[in-house]
């Protein structure tokens, strides 16, 4: 018997920190999740970390997790920093 699909989705909230504002993070963020299916959103924090939200399947999730790591060629991310949250479906990808 097939399991429902729900049972392999994840969200997961992450905190980039380093140099991740007005370099694209955002939107290069969002062009990952869109590739790979992950809904959610990216938005920058007062503190200058960005916050991102990442749902979808959970080979999906953790490869935008992993990007993070590194993000777009500008950015110089020091840590990402991630918590599992309840599975919630998002519409799209947005940015905050």
């Amino acid at each position: 018997m097939d399991e429902p699909q729900e049972q392999h989705r994840v969200c997961y909230r992450c905190l980039v920190g380093g140099h991740v504002q007005g370099v694209f993070f955002r939107a290069s963020t969002r062009e990952q999740a869109m590739r790979l299916g992950v809904t959610g959103y990216a938005r920058n924090l007062n503190d200058g970390r960005v916050e991102v939200l990442a749902c979808g399947e959970a080979a999906a999730v953790a490869q935008l997790r992993d990007w993070l790591r590194s993000g777009p060629a500008m950015a110089q991310v020091t840590g990402v920093a991630c918590e599992p949250l309840n599975y919630r479906g998002q519409p799209g990808f947005v940015i905050d």
